[in-house]
């Protein structure tokens, strides 16, 4: 979206890339992300209804920090150890008041100045009380994006049961598949061949199980659909042995 529009609901924290969508969100510090590749979800927008839910379940759990608890993280060019609190410097860069800040919102700002002309050494101590006594008149939670309150209001979709799961890496059909059936591929050894059909599992640990099936022999139709078959057999078989 251009810079200073928000992106619509649909696409909040979810960034469309060339294999699929990258959702990213930050919760208190913590970044929640995760990938969802077209490929893995059967296309794109399984892959998107998939980053959607997986948005939502975050948003969700993890709603934003009460604008109390944000007031009182430290900033970075804090310089007291105390948040909200700042001290007044005479021209000659020495101390002349301790004050105590805090932003409310709609343009209402809570200030309280102690001089230690006035308070002395207590003028700190004053100050501090003061900002814990403005954070009382704060509530809510931190404003994030307009998305979010519509996110966490509304019900899970009707389908959310049905959407697909992610395929394992034996079950995407690569690019360069010929087939439209994942591990299993045409090849030819050299110019002139008829060529051959090979069905193929690769299984983590125990390396592989192959078989090919020759089109000289059986024909192009029929070594394609008998590789398809045992590429089912082989799956399996490797299903099997993974419960085993």
């Amino acid at each position: 979206m251009p810079k200073g529009i928000p992106n619509p609901v649909d696409m909040y924290g979810i960034s469309p890339r060339p294999w699929g969508f990258e959702v990213s969100l930050v919760r208190n510090g913590v970044r929640y992300a995760r990938l969802f590749g077209h490929a893995s979800y059967g296309g794109p927008q399984q892959a998107l209804r998939r980053a959607q839910a997986w948005r939502d379940t975050i948003v969700k759990e993890h709603p934003p920090v009460a604008r109390k608890d944000r007031a009182q993280t430290l900033r970075s060019n804090n310089k007291t150890g105390e948040p909200g609190v700042f001290s007044r410097l005479s021209a000659q860069g020495k101390p002349v008041a301790w004050l105590a800040k805090t932003y409310l919102g709609n343009e209402e700002i809570l200030r309280a100045e102690f001089d230690l002309a006035d308070w002395g050494p207590a003028a700190r101590a004053h100050a501090i009380g003061e900002r814990q006594r403005q954070l009382g008149r704060m509530v809510g939670l931190a404003r994030l994006h307009p998305a979010e309150e519509a996110i966490r209001r509304r019900p899970p979709p009707d389908d959310e049961a049905t959407l697909p799961p992610k395929r394992s890496k034996s079950e995407i059909v690569r690019r360069n598949n010929t087939s439209g059936v994942s591990g299993v591929q045409f090849k030819t050894p050299r110019a002139g061949h008829p060529g051959y059909w090979v069905a193929i599992t690769y299984s983590a640990g125990k390396g592989s199980v192959s078989r090919s099936f020759s089109v000289r022999t059986l024909g192009y139709e029929v070594a394609r659909d008998m590789a398809i078959a045992e590429r089912q057999q082989q799956l399996q078989a490797k299903t099997s042995d993974d419960d085993a």
